[in-house]
């Protein structure tokens, strides 16, 4: 492989290849620079153009695949830099390949009018002779010479580019152009068969989204954006189908923009929907699915009767006739439905009826009734309105036949219209053969009894049908709808018990009332029993639809959390992927930049060495091999070219100085010999110069004088003039004055206005000037008065809260200090109840000091651990000080019994006291003094006295 040249030297030798005819050694040059891996670090400056030329290339020789291959390497070099240039190669390639087609199109129109000699001419025998043979005209072969090769190339590029393009959301947008483009080819040149792999081919990309949704810059359905370009090309899939009338493609692509629409979070907009409801229309009516086309034309009508209300009375009477007569059209009896084929039946129009966005399949009755109900008949066309009460309304079968005729014919006549005569001849028949069955016993045959909707009987020895007259035949519902004059026999017959027990009911109501009103108490009864459950059950549903509805918003809010959090981390993986591939190419660009500039200075160093070493082995005397051109440096080279030069210097200096000899002695000779030729030469040139002048004052005089002549003349022509002119002059003058004093005159006047003008201006933009300052001024001091204002009011607020901040703190003060003065009563009381307590134990009514009261640190009425050890220790010196009773005797002596009589009771020796520990001192809560509040100072007074 050869190697890697720079881009601009391969572009400009693909440019002199092109010059001279080389086509595809330009094409495989730039092909190599395209497809070479060191092309992934030029810059796209530098590669763009090779692209545009290549691509140029590939499409003036059709190398479709060359194409393909330098496509698929540019959009991967460039994708993560430049999405522009992507779509600038592409759109220069499908341009080329059209303008060709183009071309090729022009060329074969000229090369057959060329071939037409004579317009007069009918045909030819060679003419003749070949169309037998080959069954073509002249145009179509050369249609297919000269264009079809170029349709095809225009086709393989239209499937490169979106096999190039496909599953890239940034290239997403140039996805569906180009596949809008490829539409518009199909439908230009009629191409059923490229339509249909067209719409194969972008089937498979959307299949392929979801398999594919890992890789980067893949296309993400679930945003907005995305789906409505994809559910626009389907549209657009969809209009070319019908237009190629390619039915079967049609539903496909009907199908695909159901699927696009149940994944869209909202609808399309409501012409795309009446397109689609449209195109289902045509759809269902080419496939004699008249049960479905009406459901279709009803949901298109009531969609453009709600959204456009700008539409014109006749285009709605049109709408209305169609939906009313597809509706009447529906075959009343359907052969279809045989006994194997319902399951499948039942699907397909489940199927179906998803794709009208029904819940369930439509009925003819179902669709008649819904078109009653939009007031329809006020808005059709008066035989269809009469057409109407004919089949679903009136009952006169004998004359039903010659009153529909008619209107059939009309029918027929209108080309919109006509496709309804045939299934409406049906329904026709079947309504007639319906009431007919209720009227006549026999009839001529039809098949409206294969599924039960008449009450025939065939006979096939007589070639004739009876209808049913057995009074026992089981009820098979035969006629399902339609106007009913009476009942029939058997009918009468089934029903004769039903009858009688209606009539013995009324007899026994009319004989007995009371039952009728026992029946009225226990409905009655019934309805009170049932409205006072009803409150109940209403209670308990309005509670479950309360927790049903909190389930939904809980669950719909983890939902949505769940979406944000997902959403955020995928945005913060695409932001820390995107920032590792930025550090990643910076590193790349960085090295490849390096490498350039490295094996450019190698370049550059190797081409000086090579240039010197031409230059040295040129001259004569220096003698370098290749050999030595490998292994020397520049610095070699260098030094040997020093060398060179020093020694042509000194070669040169001593040929100069013989040279100079030489032509001393040549020039002392040369002036040796002209010094006697000097004085000869100074003597001609002196005789030669007098002649001369004599010949130039000759010819001058006699130039002067013939000069004067002619002035003179010239003045004695003109002197006749001269009055003439000076008039002239002078009135010319005075003209001219005037013109320039009147010129003055406007001129200053427009320089008083202009001046008066300006100074009205200057006048108006001044007091401008001066109203806007006052103004300004104005606001400035209404803005200053308004922050003072709200400074003051600040202020105003601080010190309120300050001051109730103030107050809210003298009230906890307060009541602080109230329940420290309850806590201490509490203690005091607490303390003379222990002192008695004491005092009953050792025998003695002495009073009991109270302890002194500490206000507690906490603040609060509950006393501190330290203090109720303080009010214990007080209690124990307290009874200490009391007398001590009279000493007992010994346990285990012996006391007489007198004795024993006044002894108190025995108790246990009280524990001997421990040593009192001073009390921790702490600061009073109130006041300066260490002794406590006068609350305790009182109380210690009165129980020292």
């Amino acid at each position: 492989m050869a190697p890697f040249a720079k881009p601009e030297s391969v572009l400009r030798r693909a440019d002199e290849l092109i010059a001279v005819g080389q086509h595809a050694a330009a094409l495989e040059a730039l092909h190599d620079v395209i497809i070479s891996k060191r092309s992934r670090s030029v810059p796209l400056v530098s590669l763009e153009p090779i692209m545009l030329k290549f691509v140029e290339l590939c499409v003036s020789l059709r190398k479709g695949k060359i194409a393909k291959e330098g496509l698929h390497q540019y959009k991967n070099i460039s994708q993560n830099t430049s999405i522009a240039t992507i779509e600038l190669v592409i759109r220069k390639f499908i341009q080329l390949s059209e303008e060709k087609v183009q071309e090729a199109q022009a060329k074969a129109d000229q090369i057959t009018l060329d071939g037409l000699d004579d317009l007069e001419a009918t045909e030819t025998p060679e003419s003749i002779l070949l169309s037998t043979v080959s069954g073509e005209q002249n145009k179509d072969r050369t249609d297919r010479a000269v264009v079809t090769p170029w349709l095809k190339f225009l086709w393989e590029a239209y499937r490169t580019v979106l096999d190039i393009l496909r599953n890239n959301a940034r290239l997403e947008a140039l996805y569906q152009t180009t596949a809008h483009q490829a539409f518009q080819f199909c439908l230009k040149y009629t191409r059923k068969t490229e339509f249909r792999r067209l719409c194969d081919l972008l089937r498979n990309h959307l299949q392929n989204i979801a398999k594919y949704a890992h890789q980067p810059h893949s296309i993400n359905l679930n945003e907005p954006e995305s789906l409505q370009r994809h559910l626009d090309t389907r549209f657009q899939q969809l209009n070319g189908a019908a237009e190629l009338e390619l039915w079967q493609e049609a539903f496909r692509s009907v199908e695909d923009i159901h699927n696009l629409m149940t994944m869209s979070k909202k609808m399309p907009k409501p012409f795309m929907m009446a397109n689609y409801y449209e195109k289902l229309t045509k759809i269902f009516m080419v496939s004699d699915n008249y049960l479905f086309h009406a459901a279709a034309w009803n949901k298109y009508y009531t969609l453009v009767k709600t959204q456009n209300k700008s539409v014109t009375d006749e285009e709605q009477t049109r709408m209305a006739s169609l939906a009313l007569l597809s509706a009447l059209a529906i075959p009343v009896v359907s052969s279809k439905d045989t006994g194997y084929e319902v399951d499948e039946s039942k699907n397909k129009s489940h199927r179906l009826a998803a794709l009208l966005g029904l819940n369930r399949s439509p009925n003819r009755a179902g669709l008649l009734k819904e078109a009653l109900s939009k007031n329809i008949l006020k808005h059709v066309r008066p035989e269809l309105r009469e057409l109407y009460n004919i089949l679903e309304v009136q009952f006169h079968p004998l004359s039903i036949c010659k009153k529909i005729e008619p209107i059939m014919t009309k029918l027929a006549e209108d080309p919109e219209l006509v496709k309804y005569v045939k299934p409406l001849h049906q329904v026709i028949l079947t309504r007639l053969f319906q009431q007919l069955s209720q009227v006549y016993t026999t009839k001529f045959i039809m098949q409206g009894c294969k599924k039960g909707e008449l009450s025939i009987r065939i006979d096939h020895a007589t070639q004739s049908l009876t209808f049913e007259t057995d009074l026992f035949a089981v009820d098979n519902k035969t006629v399902t709808d339609g106007p009913v004059l009476q009942s029939l026999t058997a009918d009468l017959m089934r029903t004769q018990l039903t009858r009688l027990a209606t009539c013995l009911n009324t007899t026994v109501t009319m004989i007995s009332p009371e039952i009728v009103e026992a029946k009225k108490e226990a409905k009655k009864a019934a309805f009170m029993k049932a409205l006072v459950g009803m409150k109940e059950e209403h209670k308990l549903a309005l509670e479950r639809k309360a927790i049903i509805e909190r389930k939904k918003e809980l669950i719909e809010t983890m939902l949505a959390r769940k979406e944000k959090e997902e959403a955020r981390e995928k945005a913060l993986r695409i932001q820390a992927e995107q920032e590792a591939l930025k550090v990643r190419l910076a590193e790349e660009r960085r090295k490849r930049e390096e490498d350039r500039i490295r094996a450019e200075q190698e370049a550059i160093r190797k081409n000086e060495s090579l240039k010197l070493a031409e230059s040295l082995k040129n001259k004569v005397g220096v003698e370098l091999n290749d050999e030595d051109l490998d292994n020397l440096d520049k610095d070699k080279l260098v030094a040997i070219q020093i060398k060179q030069l020093e020694k042509e210097k000194s070669e040169m200096a001593t040929r100069t100085k013989a040279i100079g000899k030489r032509l001393d002695h040549v020039e002392r000779a040369m002036r040796l010999e002209e010094r006697p030729l000097l004085a000869k030469d100074y003597e001609r040139q002196q005789r030669a110069d007098r002649v001369y002048h004599e010949a130039a004052v000759k010819a001058h005089h006699e130039t002067a004088a013939a000069k004067h002549a002619h002035e003179l003349m010239l003045k004695k022509r003109m002197i006749k003039i001269l009055d003439d002119y000076r008039q002239t002059r002078q009135e010319m003058e005075e003209r001219r004055q005037e013109e320039f004093a009147q010129r003055r005159e406007a001129a200053r006047i427009r320089i008083e206005e202009e001046k008066t003008r300006r100074i009205q201006l200057y006048r108006e933009r001044k007091a401008e000037n001066e109203a806007r300052k006052i103004r300004e001024e104005k606001e400035r001091a209404e803005r200053e008065a308004e922050a003072a204002r709200r400074a003051e009011e600040e202020e105003k607020r601080r010190a309120e809260r300050a001051a109730q901040a103030a107050k809210e703190r003298a009230e906890n003060e307060e009541e602080r200090r109230k329940l420290d003065i309850m806590a201490a009563k509490q203690r005091e009381k607490d303390a003379a109840i222990e002192a008695r307590l004491s005092g009953s134990r050792t025998g003695s009514a002495a009073p009991v000091t109270p302890p002194r009261f500490v206000p507690s640190s906490s603040g609060g009425e509950k006393p501190s651990w330290r203090e109720r050890e303080a009010a214990k220790k007080a209690a124990a010196a307290a009874g200490e000080a009391a007398p001590a009773p009279a000493p007992a005797a010994p346990t285990g002596a012996y006391r007489p019994p007198g004795s024993r009589a006044t002894e108190p009771p025995r108790r246990e020796p009280a524990p001997a006291p421990q040593e009192e520990q001073p009390a921790p001192t702490r600061r009073p809560l109130f006041g300066n003094s260490t002794g406590g509040g006068w609350r305790e100072r009182e109380a210690a007074k009165k129980a020292q006295q």
